[in-house]
């Protein structure tokens, strides 16, 4: 195996960020209509904001997880999804999504890092490795940024 994994950290970063077949996260927020952050069109389980939350809480999880030897599993699902449809204010939106882009970050910077063993079992967990949860994040996201821009396209039809 190549010492040099470059070529996999920079693959990594363009799937974190959204590329090639995946939207971008302030692409899929960008405009998203503040009278919708909690409306729920028939058939569909969950708001906006709902779907907002579970992303910021889950993502902040998961880098916990990778980060923290302390980490401690959140309670599935009922910690990973808010009970309110809607948020307290729109400031709450905009803090979620700044909170998205902060984990983000930190995300982007421990896939990015040389001194970050993509392959070492995380110590605390169960077999996981940094590079399976960073996977996981870009999963996980592109999966509720895509069920976020259709839930926009059904509101705004």
């Amino acid at each position: 195996m190549p010492t040099d994994d470059r070529i996999l950290r920079n693959q990594l970063l363009e799937f974190l960020r959204g590329g090639s077949a995946h939207l971008d996260f302030k692409s899929a927020v960008k405009d998203f209509p503040p009278a919708h952050y909690g409306t729920k069109p028939d058939g569909v389980p969950y708001s906006a904001w709902q779907l907002l939350e579970h992303y910021r809480i889950a993502l902040h999880d998961i880098l916990n997880f990778c980060v923290n030897p302390k980490y401690t599993a959140l309670d599935w699902p009922k910690d990973y999804w808010p009970a309110a449809a809607a948020p307290p204010s729109t400031e709450a939106w905009k803090a979620s999504i700044r909170a998205i882009e902060a984990d983000m970050a930190e995300v982007e910077r421990l896939a990015d890092d040389p001194g970050s063993n993509l392959y070492a079992q995380i110590p605390w967990g169960d077999g996981q490795s940094l590079l399976r949860e960073i996977l996981l994040v870009g999963d996980h996201n592109s999966y509720h940024l895509g069920q976020l821009v259709m839930l926009k396209k059904l509101l705004t039809a």
